[in-house]
């Protein structure tokens, strides 16, 4: 279930209690006159089946509640209500297939936006990755995977071109393309420092990696890895599932790649800097392309579903 809290001005609240009260899933149905002092208004509360979540969401803002007034959303984990339980058989589908387009696209938003802390972030993962490469450490690199913020930015671009929104794609390519570029410099500095004090070598970087070689030399095995992670990693975000993704981020090669493209680089090491590259280039194309198909089936999947209810319901 999904807790709605709104703020109408009174003029609206007639109209908003009718479009809660003809939505299918709704229920817990509370009206507050004049409670609310900053915009001034009533305060309307309500839970929603998730499913029916997105429909009611798009139907406030057809109103335009998210100007002359506010709402705001939260998760419900637990709710002891026969009526909620019978709300939610009421609304159409499953909870865990519905998608919230509004909380996607305001989630997206935040992952995808660069700032110092996604900086950081993908900076740390990088350098915990060169450290990995070098020492041929399986374990630094599964850690570095898990630090890396990449994704966010990955599934900003798909969200963006399902829903046509060139600013979101802008900014999330924006993030995604400075922020590797800063990571990897930076981490060509790492790299150069770790080799003055004699941490790092190119005997170590050039000898046998049985365990992370496999950052450089891409093949098909790491597009495929880079698509079911990049469709694992999309319904993760639109079921609200977060430990998936935990599971998503360590399996693709975006990181480590560019921190082994970065020790290279610093060694002018052509060869592993140039198929590192491919495999980061392969492994961000592979992830974007599947984020974006998972998203267009499941509004298909979701709209014709939604087609068939109201042809029933009005037959």
């Amino acid at each position: 279930m999904l807790h709605l809290r709104l703020i109408t001005p009174a003029e609206q609240t007639d109209e908003v209690v009718r479009l809660i009260e003809g939505t299918v899933g709704t229920t817990h149905l509370c009206v507050l006159p004049g409670a609310a002092r900053d915009p001034a208004g009533d305060v309307v509360l309500c839970d929603v089946a998730r499913e029916a979540g997105d429909d009611l969401l798009n139907g406030l803002r057809r109103l335009g509640l998210d100007t002359t007034g506010s709402i705001a959303v939260e998760n419900v984990d637990l709710s002891l209500s026969r009526r909620a339980a019978e709300a939610e058989k009421e609304a159409p589908g499953e909870s865990a297939d519905a998608v919230l387009w509004e909380h996607l696209s305001d989630a997206t938003h935040e992952e995808s936006t660069l700032s110092v802390t996604y900086l950081a972030f993908l900076t740390l993962a990088t350098m915990i990755a060169a450290c990995g490469v070098v020492l041929d450490n399986a374990v630094l690199i599964v850690g570095a995977m898990a630090v890396g913020p990449e994704f966010g930015p990955l599934a900003g671009i798909s969200t963006a071109v399902v829903q046509r929104r060139p600013r979101l794609a802008a900014r999330s390519l924006l993030a995604l393309l400075v922020g590797f570029a800063v990571a990897m410099a930076l981490t060509v500095g790492f790299s150069l420092f770790m080799d003055a004090v004699g941490l790092f070598t190119e005997e170590k970087l050039e000898g046998e990696r049985p365990q992370t070689g496999f950052v450089y030399a891409p093949d098909w095995f790491s597009f495929v890895v880079a698509v079911l992670a990049g469709a694992a990693g999309t319904l993760s975000l639109t079921s609200a599932k977060s430990g998936a993704l935990v599971g998503v981020a360590i399996s693709v090669t975006t990181v480590p790649a560019a921190a082994n493209a970065a020790v290279a680089l610093s060694y002018g090491d052509t060869v592993q800097t140039w198929g590192s590259s491919e495999q980061l280039l392969l492994n961000l194309l592979g992830i974007t392309l599947a984020g974006t198909l998972t998203l267009l089936t499941q509004k298909a999947l979701w709209s014709r579903q939604h087609a068939r209810l109201r042809k029933r319901a009005s037959a």
